[in-house]
């Protein structure tokens, strides 16, 4: 399998740039009908796009109190949830253990350490798609600006600005609504695009990695095959011929 490097930035600067959720496509459920409409269009799906964005840290020790919200994507919209919203964090719950929804999305590994401590949950079954791009040849890690680079060939903006806004808010401004939407969004749009059977895909059903298995002994030898020893071989010792008298 071909290892690959990674993208240029500059070259990256140069593409396209990738058409993302717009916002007719994003839901912001809020009431029990909104929640009921939602889990209709998500429960239809094999396969959803997920994140969640937690208000950041900038002194040390201190320790988030994220995530505050919570998207899920399907094909045709996103929904964003602000867990501190009556009747979140139920449904969040309710979508993250469904176990016959896959929920996918990038560098997943935090995003369940802080569901966890949260909720008391975490996403299972989970597909960390830099497992996927991995798999591929890719050694490095493979965010979601890069990926949609390498399978739209266009460039998806991410503003650091709007990363680093307050999520904690009482009402997320209409950026941050449609910026935490695009990333539950492309992550899907991006799983579909590489057209991969189920069976190919490293789902993960307890939302966790599972045990590397331990390597295989070796295989027993054969009769009269000699036992390689360990390590550099010796060199045997030339004796000096005894000097005549």
């Amino acid at each position: 399998m071909p290892t690959h490097r990674p993208l240029d930035k500059a070259a990256l600067m140069e593409l396209e740039p990738f058409e993302g959720l717009t916002p007719a496509q994003l839901r912001q459920p809020l009431t029990d009908a909104d929640r009921a409409a939602a889990w209709a269009d998500l429960a239809a799906q094999r396969f959803i796009g997920f994140d969640t964005e937690s208000k950041p840290t900038f002194s040390k020790g201190e320790v988030s109190g994220g995530p505050d919200v919570v998207q899920f994507a399907t094909p045709g919209a996103s929904y964003v949830f602000q867990l501190r919203h009556a009747g979140s964090e139920d449904f969040v719950r309710q979508v993250l253990a469904a176990p016959k929804l896959v929920k996918a999305g990038f560098g997943l590994g935090q995003d369940q350490q802080q569901l966890r401590h949260r909720l008391g949950v975490i996403a299972a079954p989970l597909l960390d798609l830099d497992v996927v791009f991995r798999r591929q040849g890719h050694v490095h890690t493979i965010g979601i600006k890069a990926a949609v680079a390498l399978v739209f060939n266009r460039r998806f903006a991410k503003s650091k600005r709007i990363t680093t806004t307050n999520w904690s808010l009482a009402q997320l401004t209409p950026q941050q609504l449609l910026y935490a939407a695009n990333d539950a969004w492309v992550a899907l749009r991006v799983l579909q695009a590489l057209a991969l059977a189920e069976q190919d895909l490293p789902v993960w059903v307890e939302g966790v990695a599972p045990p590397t298995p331990p390597r295989a002994e070796r295989a027993p030898q054969a009769d009269g095959e000699a036992e390689a020893a360990p390590g550099k071989p010796r060199r045997r010792r030339r004796r000096r011929a005894p000097a005549a008298g």
